[in-house]
């Protein structure tokens, strides 16, 4: 009996390598559809931007957009969490929630565009905060000799440091600064100068008011003399009424 137990081992390990070896190879676990918060995350230093994507919603807009089949891919700029430091004390806080929308989705172009394509883009570009042509969202990219992209606002000037990400879909650039659109960042309009208050503390009075016609009191002597010419006219027509009484 013993020595039929190593054939059986044997016999035993022959099967089991055998079924393995014939087992069904696991298929390769499909990918995902695209999350740009992820890929975000993924690349590190984009912290800010990506907590205002998700509290305002815009991320789940642009991951929705992205696997509908109809899309036209996107262009996302995304600032660094330095370029958020940079900006003054409390710009952040001062937005309302409507504002903050705007100013992420001022980030999202509504279609792929690769690096070589920002050299023969028509400015402004169009975002999806509005309409560039009102002049309240106006997106202009440049590119150099070297290809660098720069692109400007008309409140900064930032320039492309990175492509984080690009698949023929979606492309996302990292920023060196927040653009900051006209519509909201832009120089208020100047106030209209306070009209002046009429019979104030130490105001003058009008001519006309006073009955002036002039500021060295013309008037009084013209009218004086009115009333002199008048008394005149009135003695001789007395003198005339008396020598016909006579």
């Amino acid at each position: 009996m013993k020595p039929l137990i190593p054939t059986l081992l044997l016999l035993l390990l022959h099967h089991i390598h055998f079924s393995t070896s014939q087992s069904p190879s696991q298929p390769p676990t499909p990918s995902g559809p695209t999350n740009v918060t992820a890929i975000l995350e993924k690349a590190g230093q984009y912290t800010t931007f990506i907590r205002l994507m998700k509290s305002t919603q815009v991320a789940d807009q642009i991951n929705t957009q992205l696997n509908n089949s109809q899309s036209n891919g996107l262009t996302l700029f995304a600032p660094t969490d330095n370029a958020f430091s940079s900006l003054p004390a409390g710009t952040m806080n001062s937005l309302t929630d409507q504002q903050k929308v705007a100013l992420i989705q001022f980030h999202v172009l509504p279609t792929f565009m690769s690096v070589a394509a920002f050299q023969t883009a028509s400015n402004p570009l169009r975002t999806q905060a509005g309409n560039a042509n009102n002049g309240q969202y106006p997106l202009n990219v440049t590119t150099d000799g070297n290809r660098a992209v720069n692109v400007t606002t008309g409140v900064v000037n930032a320039t492309v440091s990175n492509t984080v990400y690009s698949d023929g879909q979606l492309a996302v650039y990292g920023l060196d600064k927040v653009l900051l659109p006209l519509a909201i960042f832009g120089p208020a309009s100047a106030a209209p100068a306070p009209a002046p208050s009429g019979g104030g503390k130490g105001s003058k009075p009008s001519s006309s008011a006073s009955g002036d016609t002039s500021a060295d009191g013309s008037g009084d002597a013209s009218d004086s003399g009115v009333r002199d010419g008048k008394g005149l006219a009135m003695v001789g027509v007395l003198i005339w009424w008396l020598v016909r009484m006579i």
